[in-house]
């Protein structure tokens, strides 16, 4: 089968829909020995649309994997500029406003849509929304008479990112919708969308790099030996609620005063300002404070191995992937009890669910399993038989598979 694949951004990019389509993207070649190829940008993340003198990749083909990739330059100017004007427009909701909002998020493609025409796809499958090639993909699709695949990747509670009705628009005349989340399903059911046309997936994980790692050794990697050490390891941006779980340690370190924090993952402008919240505390905290920004993915088993415990309280996630790897581990887990962490966790059994970035809560939900080991093992040992049978890459593969299958056997509406 002949695949093409859109998205903001490949490997070296980092992000959790980055992250999927990536390996769903080197699984189908794999598995199934398809001709997959993704179209991408030369952006190493999100910022890279809008500001000017964010780090490029270059432009152009590469192979990975079996894999065929063609980054496309990105012109960030338009989108600078429309970024600095568009809030008083959206403020007042304005007529348009949404297209203002479309053009700020970019990432601006010029050449997009006519390589996407030009490629020999069979099916073509976009991911995800708030962002233009979305709709540059679809359109291009079905000017040429081929079925389109959306994967959204929605987070609602972003209304200035989800609240366009163009959005909802799109996923009704898509092919197919390919939700994260059944919390994610039925929101896009409440606004329109087919329900025979939308499937829950979500994305996977490599349960093998995960195993046999000692949290011993890896915490003698870290530096550390027997104390605590509470991890954060994601996208390091404003919406992940690290500043509540700076907050939060204020109370564990009353109790746990020996325990240690982890905060790793990709980095972003947010960095700049955590590092100033990090400042401020006293040089004692400080010291056990470890940061990992832009690791390697060589280091990922080795970070989740050295924690105790995931504590993620983002307040927007389309699925949650930090999770489900942290599950490969056998860590337990606390997230916020709100949207898709709410829908991909059972609080109680795999995990312990908050309400949404109050860190009184986080501090005693993390107080808990430490003061527990017994029952923190048992929300681990719960969250990676949840991993091991739903959430694998063959699996994950395979199902997405069956749909682009599915779809181009069906007749194109008129």
């Amino acid at each position: 089968m002949k695949i093409l694949h859109v998205v903001q951004g490949y490997y070296p990019a980092i992000g959790g829909t980055e992250w999927l389509i990536q390996r769903l993207s080197e699984e189908l070649v794999r598995q199934f020995r398809d001709d997959v190829t993704v179209f991408t940008t030369d952006c190493l993340n999100g910022e890279g649309f809008f500001k000017p003198g964010a780090p490029r990749l270059k432009a152009g083909w590469e192979e990975r994997q079996g894999v065929k990739i063609r980054r496309f330059p990105v012109r960030r100017r338009v989108s600078g500029f429309l970024r600095k004007v568009q809030f008083l427009p959206y403020h007042l909701s304005l007529p348009g406003n949404q297209y203002l909002r479309l053009l700020a998020s970019g990432p601006l493609i010029p050449e997009l849509k006519k390589a996407i025409q030009e490629h020999p796809a069979e099916i073509i499958t976009s991911a995800s929304f708030p962002l233009r090639h979305m709709f540059t993909a679809q359109q291009a699709a079905l000017q040429t008479r081929r079925p389109c695949i959306l994967v959204g990747c929605l987070h609602p509670a972003d209304r200035w990112g989800f609240q366009r009705p163009m959005i909802y628009k799109a996923i009704r005349k898509a092919n197919c919708y390919v939700a994260n989340t059944e919390f994610e399903a039925n929101y896009v059911i409440s606004r329109g969308a087919d329900a025979d046309k939308v499937v829950v997936i979500g994305a996977g994980v490599d349960l093998d790099l995960f195993k046999e790692i000692s949290p011993k050794e890896a915490k003698d990697r870290l530096g550390i030996r027997d104390q605590p050490l509470i991890g954060f390891i994601g996208q390091v941006a404003a919406a992940k609620g690290i500043h509540v779980l700076l907050k939060a340690m204020q109370e564990v370190w009353r109790l746990f005063p020996e325990a240690h924090l982890l905060i790793a993952g990709a980095s972003t402008l947010f960095v700049e300002t955590l590092e100033k919240m990090i400042g401020r505390l006293p040089e004692s905290q400080q010291k056990q404070i470890i940061r990992r920004y832009d690791f390697s993915p060589q280091e990922k088993p080795w970070l989740f191995a050295a924690i105790d415990l995931l504590a993620y309280p983002s307040g927007y996630e389309s699925f949650g992937i930090s999770f489900v790897e942290a599950w490969a581990c056998k860590k337990p887990v606390i997230g916020g009890r709100r949207g898709a962490v709410a829908s991909l966790t059972t609080g109680g059994r795999d995990s312990l669910l908050i309400k949404h970035q109050v860190h009184q809560d986080l501090a005693e939900a993390i107080i808990l399993l430490l003061s527990n080991p017994d029952w923190a093992k048992q929300l681990g040992a719960a969250g990676f038989q949840k991993a091991a049978d739903r959430y694998n890459w063959p699996e994950i593969a395979r199902r997405f598979r069956l749909i682009y299958q599915r779809v181009c056997a069906s007749p194109l509406a008129p």
